[in-house]
């Protein structure tokens, strides 16, 4: 990397805190900041697949370590918080890409459908951000990143309670642009549109539907966890400094078809 991009996207000396780090659009994502220089922590539940990419990661070149962790209960996420400073400090970067996709037909949601979806999808990004926006203000420099979705925008496929965690998320990205405005501190939320991900494991099972949706976009194609990569360096690094309390659509143009 040449001294221009250097100063204008390098996270060396950043540490980043990825939820959902193991796998599809998190895993993309840890695996960009790594390259760029973070040091990254994979948060998600299962150990294989965490001590994998951690080492996949420092195999690469990068700093890495691995968390175990369930974001599932307050308990949980408190745990998280913690455990995710251990190896290399309080993170400058937090990404919140961890989510769990249940929706079953609108009249069958169940209020444990409701409490789980809500817990992983919104309230974990919320107790997170409240967590470590604090440190990031006093040293400076934070950036909070999300995840949403088309069906924060639009209803389609079932979008149930997951399409209502994340139009939370997105208003969530607003609040915490205010709040932390000024401080050298950002959220902004990258909205994919259909990715080829384990979390669209069931719609994945039916290739009309995979194609419909590739047909919604202007690419022709849906997504994949590394279209994410640029875009996440980006919010991730200093040059996105004046930019905050915003929808970034990775989406190949559905959202405009």
């Amino acid at each position: 990397m040449n001294a221009y991009l250097d100063a204008l996207f390098s996270l060396s000396g950043r540490t980043a805190l990825v939820t959902g780090g193991s796998s599809g659009i998190g895993r993309g994502i840890a695996t960009a900041l790594a390259g760029a220089g973070a040091s990254v922590v994979i948060v998600a539940r299962g150990r294989d697949r965490v001590e994998q990419t951690a080492r996949e990661l420092i195999d690469a070149g990068g700093r890495a370590a691995g968390v175990v962790g369930d974001l599932g209960t307050r308990d949980g996420i408190d745990a998280v918080a913690r455990s995710a400073c251990e190896p290399f400090g309080e993170p400058d970067i937090v990404v919140h890409s961890a989510g769990i996709n249940i929706r079953p037909p609108f009249g069958e949601i169940t209020q444990d459908d409701w409490d789980a979806t809500m817990t992983v999808n919104a309230v974990a990004p919320f107790l997170l951000g409240q967590r470590f926006a604090p440190r990031m203000v006093e040293r400076g420099f934070g950036r909070l990143i999300h995840i949403s979705s088309q069906q924060a925008h639009r209803a389609f496929v079932t979008s149930g309670v997951y399409g209502v965690s994340k139009g939370a998320v997105e208003s969530l990205v607003r609040s915490e642009a205010e709040a932390w405005g000024g401080t050298g501190v950002t959220s902004n939320a990258l909205v994919p549109g259909f990715v080829l991900t384990p979390l669209n494991a069931r719609l994945r099972e039916d290739p009309d539907k995979v194609a419909e949706l590739a047909a919604r976009t202007m690419i022709g194609r849906n997504g994949v966890p590394e279209d994410f990569a640029g875009a996440a360096v980006f919010l991730a690094s200093p040059s996105s400094g004046y930019v905050t309390g915003q929808h970034l659509f990775i989406d190949g143009g559905m959202s405009v078809h």
